[in-house]
């Protein structure tokens, strides 16, 4: 059987793994990322950080809050390691992103940022509801109940 093939132009820059134990993840959304030439150059490197951030609506736009990209070494112009970076979404996914916030108390979490296919920086959001601690512990009793299940197969073949 062949492998399957790999497109050499994607690739994971960061993920936050800490989103979908803390909240509950009811949609996820693709959204393209305004960027400087410098800031594009670090990702390439996998210098990048979304744990930490956070997407907010504000005067009908979309955008990243407080995430890290480490500052490219050999640019004249630095950039701003933690700015404010615009997030490019259309008129009818932000109106419903807006209608999800304000109304319906979710949050904004940026789950992944990659590189697509073409090679353009993307990031995936997801529209999330805060887990309460009981709401992670049955998560977790969930996850060890799976593992040891497929140990139990494993064992008996």
């Amino acid at each position: 059987m062949a492998k399957p093939k790999t497109d050499p132009n994607y690739k994971v820059i960061a993920e936050n793994r800490r989103a979908r134990y803390d909240y509950a993840i009811e949609d996820d959304l693709e959204c393209g990322i305004m960027l400087t030439g410098s800031e594009v150059k670090s990702l390439r490197e996998n210098s990048a950080n979304v744990a930490e951030s956070y997407a907010a609506v504000e005067n009908g736009e979309l955008w990243l809050v407080n995430s890290y990209i480490a500052p490219y070494e050999r640019a004249m112009f630095p950039h701003e390691e933690r700015r404010r970076r615009k997030l490019l979404v259309s008129r009818k996914e932000l109106a419903r992103l807006w209608n999800d916030t304000q109304r319906k108390g979710m949050t904004l979490v940026p789950l992944v940022m990659y590189f697509n296919h073409k090679g353009v920086a993307k990031l995936k959001i997801g529209i999330a509801k805060g887990k309460k601690n009981v709401d992670k512990r049955e998560t977790e009793a969930k996850r060890d109940w799976n593992r040891q299940k497929e140990r139990l197969l494993k064992e008996r073949g």
